[in-house]
């Protein structure tokens, strides 16, 4: 049933984004930053959590995901070493997504023949 519920609200949000980009202007861009936004406020104010603890990958690995865990990064270094958490607990719980983005993508350019758009 993990597979499911993970699938479900994966889609569900996926399906929220292509909507915005079929229906409003908004940009690529604006919705991503919105998604990344949307996952630290829901963390925040608790609602987020039990959502990941029900859908698994479902609810971390879509741009929600990324906003969750830069939130959860935040608070557990703020709990760890005080106020310059803030400034440290998001990019050490994120840098291994980042890093891995950054050389999956350079190796996929490298691989295929990327042309300028005319």
């Amino acid at each position: 049933m993990q597979f499911l519920y993970a699938f479900l609200i994966g889609g569900l949000i996926c399906g929220i984004g292509q909507i915005l980009i079929d229906k409003t202007k908004l940009t690529s861009a604006r919705i991503l930053v919105l998604f990344v936004v949307l996952g630290v406020v829901l963390t925040a104010i608790g609602l987020y959590e039990p959502l990941v603890n029900f859908a698994g990958a479902g609810a971390t690995v879509p741009l929600t995901g990324f906003g969750y865990l830069l939130a959860k990064g935040v608070t557990s270094e703020i709990d760890n070493i005080g106020l310059l958490g803030i400034f440290t607990g998001g990019l050490k719980a994120t840098a291994a997504g980042v890093a891995a983005a950054i050389i999956f993508g350079y190796i996929a350019s490298v691989l295929s023949k990327p042309q300028i758009k005319e």
